[in-house]
């Protein structure tokens, strides 16, 4: 699985010293993805993100997250073309908040905006959004920025709520996917967690009842049903010359069917 820092560089705090005269031209060239195979997703994204990923969680302890699998390789990206677009109807928000990014340095008692300013976008020369005006005051494009990414932290706190949720009533398994080609070349993608049915169906009828008030139920079908997606990965990576059209996908852990 893909590393916690992903596609940022060098993220710097965002001041009107540094970036007085800085403009960010961000569009539709998602190059900057390239090489990650999955990346963090919110709870409230599921319902938009699960037609189209594999719906998985991965991380340990305290941790753990909800990712959307992007890739069958550890540095392909099988959403991102050849020109830098994205080959999806759904996008998800850790991608489209690039290169913009909250840093905290107190457990998350106080956010800091920064700007990875190795971004290609990043210019002096007027091309894009400002971040400042000519007084120093924060355009309205660096306001938008900023009520994106605290919405996005809020959904982040509720999506760790829910991921503690699962951990509690331990109903996380190891899994992998595996990938045959027509070369009859095996690839295996691991170090992510699926929930077990067994145990969700095990569950008394007062902690499903709970679940399903909170619309957490909702979430884990959302989740598992997303899991046919490791077969439609294959299709995907067939079909920009990566490997050839696929035989077979399956995800295997302790309770859960082959994925057809």
């Amino acid at each position: 699985m893909a590393t916690q820092l992903l596609f940022y560089t060098n993220a710097v705090p965002v001041n009107k010293e540094r970036h007085a005269d800085l403009s960010v031209k961000s569009g539709k060239d998602f190059g900057f993805a390239r090489l990650v195979n999955s990346v963090p997703l919110l709870t409230v994204e599921f319902l938009r993100a699960a037609p189209e990923y594999a719906v998985v969680f991965a991380g340990d302890g305290e941790n753990i997250i909800p990712v959307a699998i992007l890739g069958a390789e550890a540095e392909r990206n099988a959403f991102v073309k050849d020109d830098g677009s994205w080959d999806g109807k759904y996008i998800p928000a850790f991608v489209r908040r690039y290169p913009f990014v909250f840093a905290s340095s107190d457990d998350g008692k106080n956010f800091t905006l920064c700007l990875d300013d190795g971004f290609d976008g990043c210019n002096t020369k007027g091309k894009g959004e400002r971040l400042f005006d000519a007084e120093g005051n924060r355009t309205q494009y660096l306001e938008t920025v900023l009520n994106f990414l605290k919405e996005y932290q809020a959904q982040f706190q509720r999506t760790r709520v829910f991921c503690s949720r699962l951990k509690e009533l331990d109903l996380l398994e190891p899994m992998q996917a595996t990938f045959t080609l027509p070369s009859g070349q095996r690839r295996n993608l691991a170090g992510f967690m699926a929930v077990n049915r067994a145990k969700l169906k095990a569950l008394d009828e007062d902690q499903l009842a709970r679940m399903a008030k909170s619309d957490e139920l909702e979430l884990i079908y959302l989740h598992l049903h997303s899991m046919q997606n490791f077969a439609r990965m294959l299709e995907r990576i067939g079909a920009s010359g990566e490997a050839g059209e696929a035989t077979a996908a399956e995800a295997q852990g302790d309770g859960a069917p082959p994925l057809h």
